[in-house]
């Protein structure tokens, strides 16, 4: 069967935020049974500001995803048509997509931990200290910079219905695995597939659990790569500096802030591509030994 090309008209239609609003009733419903548990059982999962920030960068990050829905498709779409290769719409194609998706997705993920440019992408989904199904709102409102690591899979010529369905299923999967209520499944699930134990070591701070667990749907990734790690001890959630804020949009823009206030004190170009590229946990470590190294001298005073 001979490749088709698309014109961005033959996809507008292919709104790829229809899943998550029509799933969306379902997700505040679970959020408010577990709010309501964790109150009745004292647990204190929630706290009121944590979760109002959480939901309204969520409902942010919606909004903006439909405001700038075109400029995604026609990205998209340059590539697709750009591409000699093609995949037949057919039931194995979303097989086959799943797959190649969500090894790239492992990848965007890792990178996103590993360089401070596109940890600031991120990190929005990690400064919360507290772990339950309102933490899956929490997406960035710049997290569209990185479909640039979803070329290989554009590239490898699916369709892009295929790409956005296998793409907004993706999302949709990481919503039941921010829980502490699920403690552990059945041995094959959790060798094959990330579930919230897994994904609670990924959000800690906890010193042997970070930079591990970054599979999205499979944690196979994890486990051939050399980033799984198995949950043995209670985690500790947020990130190894602290915010202590709940505006949203210092949640969202601090990490971004940091960085371009250190690049423009950087001596050379040299120096502030190793700032934006270098790990986010290295710098931040080091950061918070100047300032436990500035206590110490003002004590000693």
């Amino acid at each position: 069967m001979e490749k088709v090309k698309l014109s961005l008209e033959d996809v507008a239609n292919l709104d790829f935020t229809t899943i998550i609003w029509i799933a969306a009733p379902v997700m505040f419903t679970l959020v408010a049974l577990e709010s309501y548990f964790s109150y009745k059982q004292n647990k204190k999962l929630y706290e009121g500001k944590d979760f109002m920030a959480s939901t309204f960068i969520g409902v942010v990050n919606i909004l903006l995803n439909g405001v700038m829905k075109l400029g995604v498709f026609a990205f998209f779409l340059f590539f697709y048509n750009l591409t000699p290769f093609y995949i037949p719409h057919t039931w194995w194609s979303y097989i086959l997509c799943f797959l190649a998706l969500d090894f790239i997705r492992y990848w965007s993920h890792r990178i996103a931990h590993e360089q401070r440019f596109w940890w600031s992408t991120h990190v929005v989904h990690h400064n919360s200290e507290y772990y339950n199904l309102s933490t899956s709102f929490r997406l960035s409102w710049t997290q569209n910079l990185k479909i640039v690591f979803f070329l290989p899979v554009i590239l490898m010529g699916f369709h892009p219905f295929v790409f956005l369905v296998i793409h907004q299923l993706e999302v949709l999967y990481q919503f039941w695995i921010h829980t502490e209520y699920i403690t552990k499944l059945p041995k094959p699930i959790e060798y094959i597939f990330t579930t919230p134990s897994h994904h609670r070591v990924h959000h800690s701070k906890n010193e042997k659990y970070l930079d591990k667990n970054y599979g999205s749907t499979l944690i196979i990734w994890d486990r051939i790569f050399g980033t799984f790690e198995e949950e043995d001890e209670k985690p500790v959630y947020g990130i190894t500096k602290p915010i202590n804020t709940y505006n949203p949009f210092m949640l969202v823009f601090h990490e971004w802030i940091a960085l371009f206030k250190d690049m423009t004190r950087a001596k050379s170009v040299k120096q502030a591509f190793q700032m934006a590229f270098g790990s986010p946990v290295d710098y931040h470590k080091s950061e918070m030994e100047k300032v436990r190294v500035k206590q110490r001298d003002l004590q000693k005073k």
